[in-house]
């Protein structure tokens, strides 16, 4: 099946060239006739291609975001912003900071991922997204991370956040420091989850300053991050990132929703040795928000390295 988008028009249009002369060089029609029948079908759809080729690229100021930004991560270049700098709850994407602590502290030795938390009452109880903890059970640290990154467990998070921290407070203020610490310049921290709180915010620029030093700093918390299906108490449960295993290349990272902040989603991928990063929030659906982003990757590593024609791109204008 043929996609609308008329970036993708020209690669269609060889490969139905490509196929016409195939098919008038070896004869695989079993007459003139259907082959001259085919040949006049083919190539009305061919001039269609070609009429729509002279359409612009849709703009991704025409998408139902409200802010995106997409890095090369191997260079840290912007290769397009969207408002990257409006301040936007974070939602969900607060755990990824809920987790770069933790891994700070594995790394550390203070914790291991082996070491099983106990789970309280309090723990369990967290509304939103959930893992299905059960107070008094006791699951191992690796277990909860995951629970974090692939179906984006409150519950989990406040017990990492605990065992991490001691109590919130003083792992909010830790979420703060290393914010300031990695350079995110416009976001404060309420809670270790992103469940709804006053003056939470953070900007797609932040999101992704995050992203970047998370992965630089443990490279290795990806396989949290790129976990298909995770099973807990036999729950099966889907990785809330809808780009796993359908785009190229992706590998994580978050996704995030509020009523309040949108859809929100940090997705990075690699393609042989380039690394693409790309954030977008504020979206007014799931699959708006995850159409922006796989966008956002696609002409990334079509352009790695020209912000110019990236830019050119998505606002609409066509290239010459």
């Amino acid at each position: 099946m043929f996609k609308t988008d008329s970036c993708a028009i020209p690669t269609i249009a060889a490969t139905l060239r490509r196929d016409i002369r195939h098919i008038t060089d070896d004869g695989g029609y079993s007459s003139a006739t259907q082959r001259r029948s085919f040949l006049r079908m083919t190539s009305a759809v061919l001039v269609c291609l070609i009429l729509l080729c002279a359409l612009p690229c849709r703009s991704l100021a025409a998408m139902p975001v409200r802010a995106a930004i997409l890095i090369n991560m191997d260079t840290g270049a912007v290769l397009y912003a969207k408002n990257a700098d409006m301040a936007i709850p974070p939602a969900s994407l607060t755990k990824v900071m809920s987790m770069f602590l933790a891994m700070d502290q594995i790394r550390a030795g203070k914790i291991k991922v082996e070491e099983k938390i106990r789970i309280t009452p309090e723990m369990a109880s967290v509304g939103g997204s959930s893992m299905y903890l059960r107070a008094g059970e006791r699951v191992p640290l690796s277990q909860l991370l995951t629970g974090m990154a692939v179906v984006s467990g409150n519950d989990a998070a406040t017990a990492v956040s605990r065992r991490v921290g001691g109590n919130e407070r003083q792992f909010v203020r830790a979420m703060n420091e290393k914010a300031k610490a990695v350079g995110m310049q416009r976001t404060t921290f309420k809670n270790p989850t992103g469940l709804p709180a006053a003056g939470q915010k953070t900007t797609a620029r932040d999101m992704s300053t995050m992203a970047r030093a998370y992965l630089r700093a443990h490279p290795s918390a990806l396989r949290y991050h790129n976990v298909p299906l995770f099973t807990y108490r036999g729950r099966m449960t889907r990785n809330t990132n809808a780009l796993l295993g359908q785009v190229p290349g992706v590998n994580g990272l978050k996704t995030g929703w509020t009523v309040a902040s949108g859809y929100n989603l940090i997705v990075t991928a690699q393609r042989g040795k380039t690394r693409m990063l790309a954030v977008v929030m504020g979206g007014t659906s799931r699959v708006g928000r995850d159409n922006a982003a796989r966008r956002l990757i696609e002409v990334g590593f079509r352009y790695p390295t020209s912000p110019q024609k990236v830019q050119q791109i998505f606002s609409g204008k066509r290239r010459r």
